[in-house]
């Protein structure tokens, strides 16, 4: 482990961050640009390269229609043999019309080749319930050979309750199974402001699957909480699932970080997992926290209890 790594940004002002480690040593970096206008790629050896690492933006919003408004929260990911890109975007004219989207390269190079879209992320074969209101957040993952897509969604409009749901996946583009609701606002500390469970990120260790996800606004509120399951177990079975009842990362007034959440997973040079989140500097904002431009992408070490679960401790 670099022990010299701290709370300090590793990318400034790119919220939700997802670092892929990929096969050919890169880790390749995105998140949502503080315009919500374009999906941005870097690359770099190490972790700490990619704070200098050039960047590469692979697709811009539309002018209207679908996909014009609000780029939020894309997932890099390989599939296959494939790069794919999983995002959510609303529309110039009903800016909350978030929907999750696609996006394939058509070559091997992602910085550099072609992507195309594939267009809305689509609901398996008599599902008429998914991705039919508010839809973010879709993250993909694999276990026991299968692949499963996670991502949050309010049935009821902008302002009803922010839940997760997991789907057993059929392709790159579609669903396997109806929607599973995975984790709906429960505690105190998932009802701040808004109701919200979103940013679903997969860790395993010794038999168990993870799921971290995070709740309630997007202020100094922002925190994340943990669902766990036997990697055994029917992950689409709501009694497969347990939920902790406290978050297990949130604001550190003392250390100045505050907002603490949407993070993904990664390992660093040495095989050490890391925990990728994003916070602030400051608890006060001016406005809507939505469009304050300083949610920083930060670092930490992942460590277990003795039962295997992860920890999640701030430098």
């Amino acid at each position: 482990m670099d022990t010299t790594r701290n709370n300090n940004p590793v990318v400034e002002q790119r919220a939700d961050p997802f670092i892929y480690k990929h096969t050919d040593g890169y880790y390749y970096f995105t998140g949502s640009l503080p315009a919500y206008d374009a999906i941005e790629l870097r690359r770099s050896k190490t972790l700490n390269g990619l704070q200098d690492a050039e960047t590469f933006i692979i697709w811009e919003k539309h002018e209207t229609g679908p996909m014009s408004k609000h780029v939020w929260a894309p997932e890099i990911h390989y599939l296959d043999g494939k790069w794919y890109i999983y995002f959510a975007a609303s529309e110039v004219d009903d800016i909350w019309k978030l929907r999750p989207y696609v996006l394939e390269c058509k070559g091997q190079d992602p910085l550099n080749d072609d992507w195309i879209e594939l267009g809305q992320m689509q609901a398996a074969d008599g599902d008429n319930k998914t991705f039919v209101d508010f839809s973010l957040d879709g993250t993909v993952f694999e276990n026991a050979g299968k692949r499963y897509f996670c991502w949050a969604e309010k049935t009821g409009g902008q302002f009803a309750a922010s839940n997760l749901y997991l789907a057993e996946m059929e392709s790159p583009i579609k669903l396997k199974t109806a929607q599973f609701m995975l984790t709906t606002p429960d505690y105190d500390w998932e009802r701040v402001d808004f109701w919200v469970n979103e940013g679903p990120a997969v860790i395993k260790n010794k038999g168990k699957i993870y799921i971290t996800f995070s709740a309630s606004a997007t202020g100094a509120c922002y925190c994340m909480g943990l669902m766990e399951a036997d990697e055994n177990a029917d992950l689409l079975d709501r009694n497969s699932w347990s939920k902790s009842r406290y978050p297990v990362l949130q604001s550190d007034y003392n250390k100045n970080i505050y907002g603490a959440g949407h993070n993904s997973f990664t390992l660093a040079e040495d095989g050490t997992p890391i925990c990728v989140y994003h916070a602030r500097d400051y608890e006060k904002i001016e406005g809507d926290p939505l469009y304050d431009p300083n949610r920083h992408a930060r670092i930490m070490e992942v460590t277990f209890d003795n039962t295997g679960k992860p920890i999640f401790q701030f430098y």
